[in-house]
């Protein structure tokens, strides 16, 4: 992809609102140029790092600088980081055209942002002749914190993680589906997933690859007139058991096939076991009985009371189990 002027050099003041930067240019201009990137640009946007600009030539836009590339040093000298995110696409389409992308060699068709999934476009989609159709996402990669690895993504990233399993769904209808990490920087060597960052992304990840979605990477080569899709690079990333969204499925943690724990059955006082609808009637049964018994005590008790008592005025009392006689009142309200 060839830059239809050179880039312009300058300083990054800071970043602001997203996607808006501040940078000085070399001429001692500040200028305010658009950020087309929504990750968080993690170890690239230090102030004074130097930055490389296109500008428009459009009378309507209202910034003409955008930010393009980034200089960063990880202590193996200065590279060219790629950041504008509206270039993959476009760079992946012109690789697999040119025949530089061998894992997709023999596509001949290729559309752009064709409706699939859950509401979502894909990228690229492959067709050929005797071949399946091949759907193909692009995920532009800028970050790295150790000389020579790559790493994705640089934020949490839900809709990342929805493609993937999208993805996959594309597999399990019969067709193929690959999962293209582009690096837009020139030292990478290796790639992998930056699990501390979402790990959410990452576990989407394992479970695309268990279905068959493939992973590719490749790097490129920058500089102030053009970026091109350069070579492969490795995926440093080992099968991992997946999970699955089942209750009846291995949970996380629990090796794949093995059962899950059930509860011991409940125990009676005397040792026998049976179901806990079982274990509960008993211990209620048992606390009705208890009850029972303490208010029959409690009835003979006071009918001992009520006897003594009467015995001490002379009295008779009356015999168990009955309520003494009680006595009909007359009224006394006289007759008219």
């Amino acid at each position: 992809m060839q830059f239809s002027e050179p880039l312009v050099a300058g300083r990054l003041v800071r970043r602001y609102k997203r996607f808006l930067t501040d940078v000085l240019l070399e001429d001692g201009t500040t200028v305010v140029a658009t950020c087309a990137n929504t990750g968080s640009m993690m170890g690239l946007i230090a102030p004074g790092n130097r930055v490389m600009l296109s500008v428009s030539a459009s009378p309507t836009r209202k910034y003409p600088h955008t930010l393009e590339m980034i200089e960063t040093d990880l202590g193996a000298g200065p590279v060219l980081v790629g950041v504008n995110t509206g270039h993959p696409n476009r760079l992946v389409e012109e690789a697999v055209a040119a025949g530089r992308i061998a894992e997709v060699a023999g596509y001949s068709d290729i559309r752009r942002e064709v409706k699939y999934g859950r509401n979502s476009r894909i990228d690229l989609l492959l067709a050929g002749a005797g071949l399946p159709d091949c759907y193909l996402e692009v995920k532009n990669v800028h970050l790295s914190r150790r000389h020579g690895l790559a790493e994705f993504p640089d934020s949490i990233t839900e809709r990342g993680a929805k493609h993937l399993d999208e993805l996959a769904d594309m597999v399990r209808a019969g067709h193929r589906a690959v999962m293209m990490f582009l690096v837009q920087r020139a030292d990478a060597q290796g790639f992998a997933l930056a699990r501390d960052v979402d790990p959410t992304y990452g576990a989407a990840f394992d479970r695309a690859r268990a279905a068959g979605v493939e992973m590719l990477c490749y790097r490129c080569r920058l500089s102030p007139a053009a970026i091109e899709v350069d070579e492969a690079v490795p995926v440093d990333e080992p099968l991992r058991p997946t999970g699955r969204r089942n209750a009846d499925m291995p949970e996380a943690g629990r090796p794949n096939g093995t059962p899950k724990a059930r509860k011991p059955a409940a125990t009676t006082k005397a040792g026998a076991t049976g179901t806990p609808g079982e274990a509960g009637k008993a211990k209620s049964d048992g606390k009705a009985g208890k009850a029972g018994k303490g208010v029959k005590v409690g009835a003979a008790r006071a009918r001992e009371a009520t006897a003594t008592a009467a015995a001490a005025s002379g009295k008779t009392a009356a015999p168990a189990g009955k309520m003494p006689p009680t006595r009909r009142l007359r009224s006394r309200t006289k007759s008219p």
